[in-house]
């Protein structure tokens, strides 16, 4: 009877401390200020112990790759461009991917040229970075290609960092982002999941888009606005040290990484994985046509899932 009562009071006490524990780890509305609070070193903490889900090899009997678009002139991504310009408390996803090249560890990985698929074998150096984001305008003066550097050398310390004078600017036309997904079905809990393998900046206003003109093809002036790719998981961390800027309600407290997780955002698909290896673009040009072929494909995705549990 003895034990009982001992078992019982170690598992009262482990009970309260874990209890206490998880009170303590809530992040409070307001600062001791009396200020609310947006950024926390709770936060900061938490974005070490993101929940990674590891599939088994042999339960994926079915995966497709997709390749969508992300428009920050959609309305329900309006989020992820806002605000334009940082503030202490808020950045877009842009500036927070940035940030992380830049100022941080993130890898940018060049992209395969003729090819939108990723290799992720060549980490672009961060000295490199200013030579892909920057702004290309067409001198007709002078008759050449007048280049405007987003990343600059610090006077001081000579370290990369953002100039002000360009960034915005360049944002400006900093509107879409490509993301690389896998749709694959688990045998092993019997659902279909959706992972996001990378993602890349678009920007138009490339170097080779500037000086080719109107004479460049949809699908290369596409493929040439693509700057770099940057493996999801690996921004993960940032994402979660970072909230969206509030629509509607200035209490919502939510992370880009969250907002990614639970797909807040729109996108319309470019292409997936295919017996020809070929995008939307690269055999369609008529807009009717690639709509009615992005409903196919999405309509593929669903059926797939759905016929799994006819009978």
């Amino acid at each position: 009877m003895k034990k009982y009562w001992i078992v019982l009071l170690l598992i009262s006490v482990s009970f309260f401390y874990n209890y206490v524990g998880a009170q303590e780890k809530q992040m409070p509305f307001f600062e001791k200020n009396g200020t609310v609070a947006i950024q926390t070193t709770a936060l900061n903490s938490l974005a070490d112990t993101i929940a990674v889900v590891n599939h088994r090899a042999d339960d994926i009997v079915w995966s497709r790759i997709v390749y969508r678009i992300v428009d920050m002139r959609d309305k329900q991504n309006y989020q992820l461009y806002f605000p334009v310009v940082p503030n202490e408390q808020y950045r877009s996803l842009f500036r927070v991917i940035l940030d992380a090249a830049i100022k941080d560890s993130l890898k940018a990985y060049e992209k395969v040229e003729r090819d939108i698929q990723p290799l992720f074998k060549n980490v672009l150096p961060k000295d490199s970075l200013k030579n892909y984001f920057q702004i290309c305008e067409k001198d007709t003066v002078n008759n050449n290609i007048r280049k405007t550097p987003l990343i600059v050398g610090d006077s001081i310390t000579q370290q990369p960092t953002i100039s002000s004078y360009a960034y915005k600017d360049y944002v400006k036309n900093q509107l879409k982002f490509l993301l690389q997904e896998i749709v694959f079905f688990d045998k092993h809990t019997s659902r279909m999941y959706s992972k996001i393998i990378a993602i890349a900046p678009l920007y138009a206003l490339t170097e080779t888009n500037v000086t080719l003109g109107s004479t460049v093809d949809t699908w290369s002036y596409f493929q040439s606005s693509v700057l770099c790719w940057f493996l999801f998981d690996e921004l993960r961390p940032y994402l979660a040290r970072q909230y969206v800027i509030p629509s509607g309600n200035d209490t919502q407290r939510l992370t880009y990484d969250e907002y990614f997780a639970q797909k807040l955002y729109s996108d319309y698909i470019l292409g997936d994985s295919n017996l020809n290896n070929r995008m939307l673009l690269q055999y369609l040009v008529d807009p009717a046509k690639i709509k009615k072929e992005q409903k196919r494909i999405e309509t593929e995705l669903l059926n797939f899932e759905q016929d799994l549990w006819e009978y």
